[in-house]
């Protein structure tokens, strides 16, 4: 399709995009040339610590960089389908339907492919997102690098995550087609894979390594996890032995606040545990904790009482 298509032709394609406002052709273009040319330049790298104590380093692209990246994302990625077992990072999906079909089931296993965004690659990103079916090859390049970082997606950029789905959509279509023909739920939450049902774990984890093996991909085997119903079953965060609940960690640490601002006041409360912020933004974190609670399980009486009182103590609270 694009086999005839010249310089000028690319160019115009370019401007057609509008991937951030500018009344010169040719600063427009020159300018995303230069970001795609020295890309390095256009990013803050940094690490902070994960809970194991470990670091993950974030790619935190530039004011510019990141307003582009935002218009490939809603422009063109966001038009693109990703498979029905992806259920991370798309509008209209969230963390219940990630864990919505593992509830109540005898087995539980839990994966995660070992430094994700990192070792999905530019080539992978092109053919997955920018390749020959839309755009001309230049174009597509341009679009790419402008999504990458020394030739990989990166964690802090606004396309990372929908590309990553795109990039898996085929491994996502193969492994849940043959799990559900082993009648086995399947999804997947970015790096988090989740398999529930009655089965063998050592097969899926063999036909795992072996399909991500075409990636490039590799699973973390510090984080391979087998769960029985007998022990508490969570997905992403959620409870599903019996029914989708929020862990009881949050739930009893929300249960003690209310309980401690009860008992002892509100203001006495926070002084007894030393929280510098103010009572407003206390109660609105708080709130905030009790609805997605309620999110997860709109049918928990408790935190619906919890969500009335919190509420009324909000109304009691003015900033002068």
């Amino acid at each position: 399709m694009w086999k005839y298509i010249g310089t000028k032709e690319c160019n115009e394609f370019l401007l057609s995009l509008n991937l951030f406002k500018c009344n010169y052709k040719e600063k427009y273009i020159k300018t995303l040339y230069s970001i795609s040319n020295n890309i390095w330049k256009n990013y803050k790298v940094y690490k902070i610590k994960k809970r194991n104590g470990k670091s993950r380093t974030i790619y935190e692209p530039n004011s510019l960089l990141k307003h582009i990246q935002k218009k490939i994302l809603i422009n063109i990625l966001n038009n693109k389908s990703i498979s029905k077992y992806a259920k991370g990072y798309h509008k209209g999906i969230s963390l219940k339907d990630n864990a919505f079909p593992h509830i109540n089931k005898d087995i539980i296993l839990k994966l995660d492919i070992k430094d994700f965004f990192e070792n999905i690659k530019f080539m992978d990103i092109y053919n997955s997102c920018f390749g020959l079916e839309y755009f001309p090859k230049s174009v597509g390049m341009l679009l790419t690098y402008l999504c990458t970082y020394d030739d990989h997606l990166t964690q802090g950029s606004p396309t990372s995550a929908y590309i990553s789905n795109l990039v898996m959509k085929n491994y996502d279509e193969e492994i849940g087609s043959w799990c559900e023909d082993n009648n086995i739920s399947y999804t997947r939450y970015s790096d988090d894979m989740t398999f529930s049902g009655i089965f063998n774990p050592s097969e899926i984890i063999r036909k795992v390594r072996k399909m991500l093996y075409k990636l490039s991909l590799k699973l973390n085997n510090d984080k391979i996890c087998v769960v029985k119903k007998s022990s508490n079953q969570s997905v992403t965060g959620i409870t599903v032995n019996t029914k989708m609940q929020v862990n009881i960690k949050y739930r009893k640490k929300i249960r003690q606040e209310v309980y401690f601002i009860q008992k002892y006041g509100l203001k006495s409360h926070l002084a007894k545990c030393n929280i510098k912020c103010s009572e407003k933004k206390y109660l609105n974190k708080l709130y905030g904790k009790i609805l997605y609670v309620l999110q997860i399980n709109e049918d928990d009486l408790e935190f619906r009482k919890y969500k009335e009182i919190i509420s009324k103590l909000k109304k009691t609270i003015y900033v002068i």
